[in-house]
């Protein structure tokens, strides 16, 4: 069937995008020592490499409405498969650090495939193909982790490259530009025209700014900064975490580390998908509050579930023993993948025919977290790089506060309707699905 075609394409092309996003991360060493590069400034390249998408991701997710996922996924493929071959050429640290800031937007076809994936499945089954869409297409940031080390291995000398990290760029920004070729040439829009044109017909500015404002909107972006922003942090960071942290030389080694956490927070997120899709489905209470609001129940356990994981991620590092740091980070993955899976159950239910202006706005905002979370890692402040993660499970309490208030039946039941700004939708587009 179609769709099952389309949930495929979407997720190798989110996948592989996950993989050229982080493909940096890996090669940390290599390129900090060609490039002369201290601890501090490794962390803000991995905070970096999320700097553009926040306002990428909110553009095209407006745009994949408008114009359809298709094109706009293979558009952003193109342009960053040739950013990373320039990249791989790159002689100063200049060239290549905005080189890289363009490939990093890789992340944001993630909106993309989010709305694609919502224009062919029907709301029993959102959560779940949500799920398994971004689970397996962010577990590119640990195929990342896992093969370029050992295919660009540290004393490469193959074809055009004696360096590594060059070849490695090289390539992967080739295969991003065939997979565009793919995408665009198979790939389409939604299962119906009548739900092309609704969604089309909800693309303005003006419920752009209605959606955007809306406390569910709101809400939900916010928690997505502390589970997908948190992913995107490690994911940059782990690498060089379980490399200075104790003491570890073997750039492999380090990498299959940090490869844990990508495994779990990718892997694992469509059962967060498919526990929201359950407990909906059922009507199943699983929390003595927010009775009724099925999914918000299970979005907020996650949510907690990621404060306490933290908490001990610091814990775990303080005894000093690898081992259990990594099973730590493994945890802290597991919590992100439920948080993450369960927040894009409730997205494209919530607002059936605006999914891509919602998930930009969503997906945009949540990567914020990654821009701000690895600066606390690498802070010259903390007493040690295990201290970090207890402090940003800190800043996380404000926002499962947040949560708790707007998750109340009586706010949940509006959440689609009032919003941060009181403005009216009176152009007719509406959230409620259609026929087709």
């Amino acid at each position: 069937m179609t769709k099952w075609r389309t949930l495929v394409l979407a997720t190798i092309g989110f996948n592989f995008s996950f993989l050229i996003w982080f493909s940096f991360a890996p090669f940390t060493g290599p390129m900090a020592e060609e490039f002369g590069l201290s601890l501090a400034e490794i962390g803000i390249l991995a905070s970096a490499a999320i700097w553009l998408a926040p306002f990428g991701r909110i553009l095209t997710g407006w745009l994949s409405d408008r114009w359809g996922a298709p094109t706009v996924f293979a558009i952003v493929l193109t342009y960053v498969g040739v950013f990373s071959i320039a990249s791989a050429f790159a002689q100063s640290y200049a060239v290549f650090f905005v080189e890289r800031l363009i490939v990093a937007t890789a992340g944001i076809t993630f909106v993309i495939g989010i709305q694609h994936v919502s224009e062919w499945f029907d709301e029993e089954q959102l959560g779940t193909a949500e799920g398994i869409y971004a689970g397996v297409g962010n577990a590119g940031a640990a195929g990342g982790a896992l093969i370029l080390p050992r295919v660009f291995t540290e004393n490469w000398s193959g074809p055009i490259f004696e360096t590594s990290w060059r070849a490695a760029f090289f390539y992967t920004g080739i295969v991003s530009i065939l997979l565009a070729i793919v995408y665009y040439t198979i790939g389409e829009a939604a299962r119906s025209d009548a739900k092309r044109e609704a969604t089309k017909s909800t693309a303005t500015l003006r419920d752009w700014l209605y959606t955007a404002t809306r406390y569910g909107t709101v809400v939900l972006a916010l928690a997505y900064v502390m589970s997908f922003g948190l992913e995107l942090s490690m994911n940059g960071w782990l690498a060089t975490y379980y490399r200075e942290g104790f003491n570890t030389d073997n750039l492999v080694l380090a990498s299959t580390f940090a490869a844990t956490f990508s495994v779990a927070a990718g892997l694992l997120r469509p059962i967060g998908g498919y526990v929201s899709d359950l407990l909906a489905r059922k009507e199943k209470n699983i929390l003595p509050i927010f009775t009724g609001r099925y999914r918000e129940q299970w979005t907020f356990v996650s949510l907690c579930f990621i404060v306490l994981a933290m908490v001990g991620m610091t814990l775990a590092g303080l005894t000093g023993q690898v081992l259990l740091a990594v099973a730590s980070g493994f945890i802290v993955g597991m919590g992100c993948a439920f948080a993450e899976g369960a927040i894009f159950a409730q997205v494209p239910a919530m607002f059936p025919n605006s999914s891509g202006s919602v998930a930009g706005v969503v997906g945009g905002v949540g990567t914020l977290g990654g821009i701000v979370y690895p600066l606390v890692y690498a802070a010259p402040m903390m007493p040690s790089l295990h201290t970090g993660y207890a402090v940003v499970a800190a800043t996380m309490i404000p926002i499962l506060l947040l949560c708790a208030w707007v998750f109340q039946p009586r706010l949940a039941e509006r959440a689609t309707e009032d919003g941060v700004l009181a403005s009216s939708r009176d152009s007719g587009a509406s959230g409620a699905p259609i026929d087709d």
